[in-house]
């Protein structure tokens, strides 16, 4: 057991030396003297918990989130939380609603960072989520390059019938994923009748990110809420692109 947590440390360690580029497992095995298959399952374990990402097949890896998390150190996804913190700060204070700014990291919605609201009834969300199940996630998906999002659905799988009601095949995802596209907002109701809206965040023509705000379905269609509540979403967002087109 010693000797495997070893293994992954120096696994760790190299990888952070080379943080600038990804990290092929033919390489890694042969610096740390493993065998491939080996050296694969403890690659598997750091993935599963966000100590590194996996970038795709022959992409190589690279320093996961918890790294950063563990360290308080910003470089990840550095000018991203910069620009996007004041003004997730800002939209929670007008609407008195939680957000939240999400990725995807190892083929799940993962939360960047969280502002919370001061409302006696708040909805709290995993850090983790099937990325399928929330506005964020959804929205990322649509996003993301052709090859990348056929090859990620390919390993997940076609969402659940509980989860995204009318998918019933790939016509009909990547049909969703067009209008997605098109309107560049979701909006998603839970089974626990929780309401999602998410929006696209862009960096040099790429979207990087979504901005989310989550709250209880009769909050949310309480007279004069939803206009409010979409608008300034989509203001901040906007906000955030501008912001980092500046950087």
């Amino acid at each position: 057991m010693i000797q495997v947590i070893n293994r992954a440390l120096n696994i760790l360690e190299y990888i952070a030396k080379n943080k600038d580029r990804a990290c092929s497992l033919t390489e890694i095995a042969e610096s740390m003297g493993l065998n491939l298959p080996t050296c694969a399952n403890i690659l598997k374990t750091l993935v599963d918990a966000n100590y590194l990402e996996h970038l795709g097949r022959k992409k190589g890896y690279k320093l996961g989130p918890m790294v950063y998390q563990l360290t308080g150190d910003l470089s990840y996804n550095q000018n991203l939380l910069q620009v996007a913190k004041p003004e997730m700060e800002k939209l929670t204070e007008k609407l008195n609603e939680s957000c939240i700014l999400g990725i995807i990291r190892n083929q799940k919605r993962f939360i960047l960072h969280t502002v919370n609201s001061d409302q006696d009834l708040q909805v709290r969300s995993k850090t983790e989520r099937d990325i399928y199940e929330t506005a964020s996630g959804r929205m990322l998906l649509a996003f993301l390059p052709e090859k990348e999002r056929v090859a990620l659905i390919s390993n997940i799988g076609l969402p659940r019938p509980e989860i995204w009601k009318g998918i019933k095949n790939t016509k009909q995802l990547e049909a969703a994923f067009q209008k997605i596209r098109e309107e560049r907002l979701v909006t998603t109701l839970s089974p626990s009748h929780i309401v999602g809206l998410a929006v696209p965040i862009e960096k040099n023509g790429m979207v990087v990110a979504s901005l989310s705000v989550f709250l209880p379905e009769s909050r949310y269609n309480r007279k004069g809420n939803v206009k409010p509540i979409t608008e300034e979403l989509i203001n901040t967002g906007e906000r955030v692109n501008k912001h980092l087109m500046e950087k």
